[in-house]
């Protein structure tokens, strides 16, 4: 098989698991209860106790909700980060990086996701390089034990995980209904330090020489 064959067979085997996983994640019942508890493990994670920096996505329709879980960080004494999706020079897709001080700073924006307004982007005290980020909440459609993710196709996750500093941890969070046996990986998709749901957490690859260290 070619590599052109190879390759629309895994995008495939994404479609089919993508779809799998949208139902399962979408008929989990108690999501409010098993996303306190989901976010309850990540920031009682030694990790999370370290970090100056702190990435938090917030989530939309199915995903695990983490809002509750950021108005409480804003008073933790961390520097919390919030995602907003851009364009690069190029045109592709990419995570603009938000220091959030105040919910209030947010209004609805793309798929109804918080984000900073348009009209203030590019402040300076207000955006964040990648680098200076120590730990990463990392949303997801579908994972594995071992840190295999599966996003929703896009690649706005993938882009800025590969521009983070390597001691740097990207944890992901999801409901055990979105775990499943095997996540079929592409050579440019990372694996994760690890992944919480509301019954484990999973200690995933990590990147390549970079083990795991999640506890």
């Amino acid at each position: 098989m070619n590599a052109e064959a190879l390759d629309n067979e895994l995008k495939a085997r994404k479609k089919e698991l993508r779809e799998r996983a949208y139902a399962a994640r979408n008929a989990q019942p108690d999501k409010e209860q098993h996303s306190a508890s989901i976010c309850a493990s990540f920031t009682t994670l030694r990790a999370y106790q370290n970090a100056d920096s702190v990435l938090f996505y917030l989530g939309c329709r199915s995903e695990v909700r983490t809002r509750e879980t950021v108005r409480a960080a804003l008073g933790g004494g961390k520097r919390i980060v919030v995602p907003y999706c851009t364009v690069d020079g190029a045109g592709r897709h990419k995570l603009g990086l938000w220091r959030l001080e105040s919910l209030d700073e947010l209004i609805p924006g793309m798929w109804n996701i918080l984000e900073p307004p348009k009209s203030r982007r590019g402040e300076s005290a207000k955006e964040i390089d990648p680098h200076a980020l120590d730990l990463i909440m990392v949303p997801g459609v579908a994972f594995d034990a071992r840190g295999g993710r599966l996003g929703n196709g896009r690649g706005y996750y993938d882009r800025l995980l590969a521009e983070v500093r390597p001691d740097c941890q990207p944890i992901g969070v999801g409901f055990e209904s979105q775990i499943f046996e095997e996540i079929p990986m592409s050579p440019h998709d990372i694996y994760l330090d690890g992944v919480i749901t509301e019954k484990h957490v999973y200690r995933g690859k990590g990147r390549g020489a970079n083990p795991s260290r999640i506890e």
